[in-house]
């Protein structure tokens, strides 16, 4: 009898682990697809509050998902459409300051040896020898644009579709999870969404602070580009991490293409927003909106980012 249980036992454990093995197989196959959806229920978290205070009015759920959906994208266009002029200046500026630019960079550049062109012709020249491969690397820049659409269209007809019901994620938890957990996934819900929503606005409020501090920094050093260089800053800082290193490293380099003496105060300048960005406003704002002692964001970024690269740096708070 002994024998048949132990039997019946390693069956048993053999059936587990294939099917750990089995789910982990799966979940690798389709981790993209995971994450498109998590990020819908993300976008349709941040929207809930804007679509409940519509509701408070007696509006139905979809027409207050509908609308506030439209006008959230709309005043994005409209804020594109506004700011778009102001690139398209400094953008010309700099096509027309390029040609001095290069032949300034060029000569250092190219003792350290890193580019091989003495002047923009030289450039050219090359560039017209390697048509071939900037065309197909051009057309592969455009197959990930468009997959890039395609996943951005399934996001965010995935979000609207959470939105449109008002007990969608209360119905996928009572699937998922049996009786006895169903209150702790709720109760775990519930705080992921005030979490998330939180986290969202902190990192608003964090972002125009850098922006508007790296625009007032780079008028008084007297930065060309003003405008550019502080949205890029502005706009990277949702990444956490990367996104200052990508911001500080363009400013560095277009700072510097006029005077490097310039380019190392900015620098010095931006690294000191990013860190009383990272080590106080964060913090605080967590606290204020997230619900979270300052130390644990701080602790919760670092192993996220650890663990998971930037994405984890980004749910590690939420998830807290």
């Amino acid at each position: 009898m002994n024998k048949e249980r132990i039997l019946d036992l390693s069956w048993g454990s053999i059936a587990k682990i294939f099917a750990a093995v089995l789910g982990l197989y799966i979940f690798f196959i389709v981790k993209d697809i995971l994450l498109w959806v998590i990020f819908g229920i993300v976008i349709s978290i941040l929207f809930n509050p804007i679509i409940e205070f519509f509701i408070k009015f007696r509006v139905p759920r979809v027409a207050a998902a509908v609308a506030t959906y439209l006008a959230s994208f709309g005043f994005l266009a409209l804020m594109i459409y506004a700011t778009a002029p102001f690139f398209s200046t400094e953008l010309q500026r700099f096509s027309e300051r390029f040609p001095e630019y290069f032949n300034s960079i060029s000569p250092p550049l190219k003792g350290l040896g890193l580019v091989a062109f003495s002047d923009v012709q030289s450039l050219v020249d090359t560039l017209n020898r390697n048509a071939t491969s900037i065309a197909s690397g051009v057309l592969n820049g455009l197959f990930a644009v468009l997959g890039g659409i395609v996943s951005t269209i399934f996001v965010l007809s995935m979000a609207l579709f959470v939105s449109l019901e008002e007990r969608t994620m209360e119905r996928a938890i009572s699937f998922l999870f049996p009786k006895q957990h169903e209150a702790l996934a709720f109760n775990l819900w519930r705080r992921a969404q005030k979490r998330v929503s939180g986290l969202f606005l902190s990192r608003i409020i964090s972002s125009l602070f850098v922006g508007l501090l790296t625009y007032f920094t780079l008028l008084i050093f007297d930065v060309r580009y003003p405008v550019s260089l502080s949205v890029i800053a502005g706009i990277t800082n949702f990444i956490p991490i990367v996104g200052p290193l990508i911001a500080g490293f363009l400013i560095a380099v277009v700072v510097a293409m006029d005077s490097p003496l310039r380019a190392l105060f900015m620098v010095g300048a931006f690294t000191l927003i990013q860190q009383i960005e990272n080590n106080v406003l964060t913090p605080l704002l967590s606290r204020r909106f997230v619900g979270l002692h300052p130390v644990l964001v701080l602790i919760s970024l670092a192993i996220g980012g650890k663990l998971w690269g930037i994405m984890g740096a980004f749910l590690a708070v939420p998830l807290s």
